[in-house]
């Protein structure tokens, strides 16, 4: 089978990206054929479509009027991306159409052809924009969802994009256009890494026979772990430094704790966290930056536990389903679907609420070597059960079936 599988970018950014290349790597095992369509950039990798690929897009970049005014009309419906998709699907006649994240940099322009040419369609929903204009549920540190019911004038009256009336305006038009024009029915089926997406989806007006919950998956053999000096003796927070994943909440519960919290990532707070930590003199915490790879796995694998501090609505973080293939206990916030991801192996905490963090950390602190030993064993056991490839693959046909393809 050919399947068309569309993200805007084609490096390893985050989470979807790396879901994206998993998944291409199951499907061609399975004797598929996957061709790409994304954004031309120096830091992809190969692909024998990038010729297809749409010109770079940076919606940081500040220079000329004319260029960003193209880039924001762009945002709303892409030309390009529309022109040469179609060209793309009349040249290699894909039997479906697999999406993960397209809106800006690509557009929903897309959307028409795959109406045109009837093309069954699925798309995994690794955020929520298409129900949310800025993506994410949260404005100016707090969750929203004015929104729903398409109320999109609310991103405007909000400044939900970036604080900003212009950047949030464009999304608005973006937003109705497409509400408007019903680009979304092309979509045949919605996969959502979390059950709690598969709910949010719904509440927003989906119909459930839409969508489908299908976890997250790891494709790849784990490394084998290099035991290091201080192994469990110290607690991990990895991921992107922001302030939806509620960094500081986790400073501020870790500080004056006697732990010990090392913290690998970088992002938009990371000066100020560092500052903090510095200006506060707090020796407890330490800052690897990024890192990835088979370090990674080595400072995952050798860590206490996984501390998930999230203030967002949290889909399915690849940063825990790889702590529980590397049978790490995870500590995790009560907020999107990072409670789906403990199950006897670890302990849940309020969001947001420095107290309830600390409270869930003395409280592993306190468990004896069986107890804690049985909260690593029932981490690589969800990791077994939900998460591996086969199991994906499994799932994925029924999704792929409810899209009207029946062979996959």
């Amino acid at each position: 089978m050919k399947i068309l599988m569309v993200n805007k970018f084609y490096y390893i950014k985050g989470g979807s990206e790396t879901y994206y290349f998993e998944l291409k790597r199951l499907l061609e095992s399975k004797g598929h054929t996957v061709i790409d369509f994304s954004m031309q950039d120096e830091k992809n990798f190969v692909s024998p479509y990038s010729n297809y690929f749409v010109e770079n897009v940076d919606y940081n970049n500040k220079e000329g009027i004319f260029s960003r005014i193209k880039a924001a009309a762009d945002i709303i419906y892409s030309f390009e991306s529309k022109r040469k998709f179609e060209r793309l699907v009349n040249e290699v006649k894909p039997d479906c159409i697999h999406l993960h994240i397209f809106q800006h940099q690509i557009s929903p322009s897309i959307l028409d052809v795959i109406k045109k040419y009837h093309i069954p369609t699925i798309y995994t929903a690794h955020d929520l924009k298409m129900l949310c204009l800025n993506y994410k549920m949260m404005h100016h540190g707090k969750l929203c969802e004015q929104c729903r019911g398409g109320k999109y004038f609310y991103c405007v009256l909000n400044k939900c994009v970036k604080d900003s009336y212009l950047k949030s305006c464009v999304n608005v038009v973006e937003g109705y256009v497409h509400r408007w024009r019903h680009s979304y029915d092309a979509i045949n089926v919605i996969i959502t890494p979390s059950l709690f997406y598969k709910k949010i989806f719904e509440k927003f007006g989906i119909n459930c026979n839409r969508v489908i919950h299908i976890p997250n998956f790891i494709d790849f053999n784990k490394h084998e772990i290099e035991f290091s000096e201080d192994r469990e003796n110290y607690y991990l927070y990895y991921g992107r430094l922001s302030k939806e994943k509620g960094i500081m909440t986790l400073i501020k519960a870790v500080e004056n704790l006697n732990v010990q919290l090392k913290i690998a990532g970088t992002g938009p707070l990371e000066e100020d966290v560092r500052q903090y930590v510095a200006d506060k003199k707090i020796s407890n915490i330490m800052f690897l930056g990024f890192k990835t790879g088979k370090d990674l796995s080595n400072i995952v694998g050798n860590a206490k536990a996984i501390i998930l501090p999230s203030e967002w609505y949290e889909n399915g973080p690849y940063s825990a389903i790889e702590a529980l293939q590397l049978g790490r206990p995870i500590i995790g916030a009560d907020i999107g679907g990072i409670p789906e991801l403990i199950d006897n192996n670890g302990y849940l905490f309020k969001s947001r609420n420095i107290d309830s963090l600390k409270d869930a950390i003395l409280k592993l602190e306190k468990l004896d070597n069986e107890q804690y030993g049985v909260f690593k064993d029932n981490s690589l056991n969800l990791f077994e059960r939900n998460y591996t490839n086969e199991k994906h693959y499994r799932l994925l046909k029924e999704a792929y079936r409810r899209a009207g393809i029946a062979d996959l």
